[in-house]
């Protein structure tokens, strides 16, 4: 982030996104996507914005995250680069927005896009998931159905009619790729027992299938579909202690604390034989655009929070055929 120069000021706020509809995974509802933004504004008057949703799982607050921005945010605003940011916050929706308000911030100073001062090739279209939270296998069907145009679906699922809700949505969508992700709400038992189902079905990948902490049955296992680290992979740091388990790992920024650092990890995952998921909160077209730079590097891309909300902010992300699209310089970087 060369060329920085010291902000006049460091704002955050919270703000809630009513959802379409409720949306159920394993560990809880959702109606609304409550996000914290941060805008670093410099002595230009130019100003950069950047959106992260603060995950109980991890033990984050809105209170806290805000609180985290305004002690750490003027200290890194004028740092010349990222790392200065990754020394002084640690990983988190934190870092993350403010990281995200850099990048926005360096892209309105120099008229340039993010990828050209990367210097990474511009992200085309990318094939995204779009998801389908718990329900009957009925309703899990009729969400499938009514998403004509998704060539890849991700379906959320706890420990209950685990097939047969799958069948559903294999039965409703009969030509898109299926992904699953029970949220950590399976046992090793249950696992060996939809396995082989799921795979039938043409299921191509399990997201976080067991507890973080409680994911040693997973060493050695042969598993007839890959497995994805999302809650057990967060910085690239905890990449030693995958091998074996995991054959994916979902990059989220709200994790890695910014696009900065989820770049590093998509380098270092992949040299150490991964394939690399490019995920997300649920959040606005805001907290997806700068996850979107990680689809050329990603097997699977599943950036469809804006799709859930009833509303998405002005100038967001274009959906059509089952794709995202790069931001517009309107919205970020």
């Amino acid at each position: 982030m060369k060329g920085a120069r010291p902000a006049v000021r460091v704002e955050c706020r919270h703000e809630s996104w009513p959802l379409a509809r409720p949306f159920t995974i394993s560990r809880g509802t959702k109606t609304a996507a409550d996000v914290v933004v941060c805008e670093i504004v410099t002595d230009e008057g130019i100003s950069g914005r950047g959106e992260c949703v603060p995950y109980a799982r991890y033990g984050e607050s809105i209170e806290g995250v805000i609180a985290d921005i305004e002690k750490h945010g003027p200290e890194v605003a004028g740092h010349s680069d990222g790392s200065g940011l990754l020394a002084k916050m640690k990983p988190g929706a934190a870092r993350n927005a403010v990281d995200g308000a850099l990048w926005d911030l360096q892209a309105k100073r120099s008229g340039q896009r993010v990828w050209d001062i990367i210097d990474m090739d511009k992200p085309g279209p990318a094939v995204t998931a779009e998801t389908i939270g718990i329900g009957t296998p009925e309703e899990m069907a009729t969400a499938a159905a009514a998403r004509t145009d998704a060539g890849l679906i991700k379906i959320k699922l706890d420990r209950e009619q685990v097939v047969s809700r799958v069948a559903a949505v294999r039965e409703a969508a009969p030509d898109a790729r299926l992904i699953v992700d029970p949220n950590e709400g399976w046992t090793i038992d249950v696992l060996h027992d939809v396995a082989g189902p799921l795979a039938g079905l043409g299921v191509e990948m399990l997201e976080q299938p067991l507890p973080a902490g409680d994911d040693g049955g997973l060493a050695g296992l042969d598993c007839p579909i890959p497995i994805c680290a999302d809650e057990s992979c967060h910085t690239a740091e905890e990449l030693h202690a995958l091998v074996g388990k995991y054959q994916i790992v979902n990059i989220k920024l709200d994790k890695t604390g910014g696009l900065t650092a989820a770049l590093r990890l998509a380098d270092a995952a992949r040299a150490a034989g991964f394939a690399v998921m490019a995920g997300c909160m649920v959040g606005t077209s805001l907290a997806m655009a700068p996850a979107t730079l990680l689809s050329p590097l990603a097997r699977f891309v599943d950036l469809d929070g804006p799709l859930l909300m009833k509303r998405d902010r002005a100038d967001g992300l274009r959906f059509d055929g089952g794709r995202i699209h790069p931001p517009d310089a309107a919205l970020w970087g």
